[in-house]
């Protein structure tokens, strides 16, 4: 099968982008500068930036599927000059209108947890109403809404080692905000499985095996580290306010609707990995990826 992956040149694209190759699939990535990433021998690349659809629309020609992981981070304020609502809604209309006109016949959409267009964030939002782009066009299409994914080169346990120095780590909340990571070892072959005509019309939530709060990721990444820390709470309404000030500041890890999303959980309603014959006992744990031991029962 002919598959195009927009953004293969990220975190989960190079994953995704082995696993497909390693089934036998032939596989193009596209990115803004696809010659800088390690991809296998054999895989094709296409230039091309999803905001400006006339960059990207010969890349669909003969491709039977796209996979569409170009996505902002929700952990860290935009670059200057794009949004969450340009990149994932902007993005996956000129997506899905380059497929539709090159004869692709599917999609694979990567969300997001609590995509909705009413959601309290512009991630969020921006997210939900691709989903709905990508619903009311011509092509078949399966959704993948993961939680936090985790593994090397990612960035949600570099974000949190920044929002949280060692021995003393003031957090919003207390870091009660619930998570449910997942290793993108885990995750890369269900999305794989999503170019499979069964799987036409789902919307999975992806999770991994177990739920933790900031605070308990926190402690985590320290005690690999050979550190200790102590969360102190931070009401969220004094961290809503030093937040937005703060977030001026070059490299300060937050802004605004950074904010907003810890008061949000991100976790699975309920966890579809046992549709692609995963149980949550045989993913890999976070302590596991970290090197240490289970947590206790009081989460240190």
């Amino acid at each position: 099968m002919n598959v195009l992956v927009a953004g293969g040149t990220g975190f989960v694209g190079r994953n995704l982008v082995a696993e497909l190759d390693d089934r036998g699939h032939d596989v193009t990535v596209l990115a803004r500068n696809p010659d800088e990433a390690d991809l296998p021998e054999g895989v094709a690349t296409a230039m091309g930036d999803v905001t400006a659809r006339a960059s990207i629309v010969d890349a669909f020609d003969g491709q039977d599927v796209v996979v569409n992981l170009v996505a902002l981070s929700p952990l860290f304020e935009p670059p200057r000059g794009l949004s969450h609502t340009s990149v994932h809604l902007g993005g996956t209309q000129n997506v899905v209108s380059a497929a539709e006109e090159r004869g692709v016949d599917k999609i694979i959409q990567m969300s997001a947890l609590g995509a909705d267009p009413a959601a309290p964030t512009e991630y969020l939002r921006a997210k939900g109403r691709a989903e709905s782009v990508v619903k009311e066009s011509d092509l078949r299409w399966t959704i993948y809404r993961p939680s936090v994914v985790f593994g090397d080169g990612g960035e949600f346990l570099s974000f949190t080692k920044k929002l949280s120095p060692p021995y003393l780590a003031p957090l919003p909340g207390g870091g009660k905000t619930r998570f449910q990571p997942i290793w993108v070892g885990d995750i890369a072959p269900m999305l794989a499985d999503g170019v499979e005509p069964e799987r036409d019309g789902a919307t999975y939530e992806i999770g991994g095996p177990d739920v933790f709060t900031l605070a308990d990721v926190a402690r985590l990444v320290r005690r690999a580290n050979g550190q200790s820390v102590t969360v102190v709470p931070v009401p969220m309404a004094l961290a809503g306010a030093g937040l937005k000030i703060a977030g001026v500041i070059p490299g300060f890890p937050m802004g605004a609707d950074q904010y907003r999303s810890l008061q949000l959980d991100n976790v699975t309603r309920d966890n579809d990995v046992e549709s692609f014959g995963v149980t949550p006992q045989n993913m890999k744990s976070l302590e596991e990826y970290l090197g240490v031991e289970r947590r206790t029962p009081d989460g240190k």
